[in-house]
């Protein structure tokens, strides 16, 4: 992820849930808050709900690699926030791809590009 880094701190995925705005469907639900600073922070929540631990690597797998294809569509300045619900565990890569895409243009995420080296 060119970009991009990741939320690790937990005061970070609190503010992007309470001051930022939300989208969500059947498989993710996408947080985003706009900050000051150039690049992306990204956040993936996957319940312990979603399975087993391979299951659930799994899921985060493929959102980050979502991410990563599509990052220089998003517009800069972000904190992202993707949460998986119960349905992106038995979902294919495609319909993962398809909701994250949607759920970005619902929030105005999509358009412009990122920085440029």
């Amino acid at each position: 992820m060119k970009f991009t880094v990741s939320l690790k701190e937990n005061h970070l995925f609190r503010r992007a849930y309470q001051k930022g705005r939300s989208a969500a469907d059947g498989r993710l639900a996408l947080y985003a808050r706009r900050r000051g600073g150039g690049g992306n922070r990204l956040g993936l929540t996957v319940s312990t709900k979603l399975g087993c631990a391979v299951v659930r690597n799994r899921v985060r797998r493929r959102l980050r690699e979502i991410y990563r294809l599509h990052e220089e569509e998003l517009t800069g300045g972000v904190d992202l926030v993707v949460v998986a619900r119960v349905k992106a565990a038995h979902s294919r890569y495609r319909q993962l791809e398809r909701s994250f895409l949607t759920l970005a243009d619902k929030l105005g995420l999509r358009g412009k590009g990122g920085p440029s080296c």
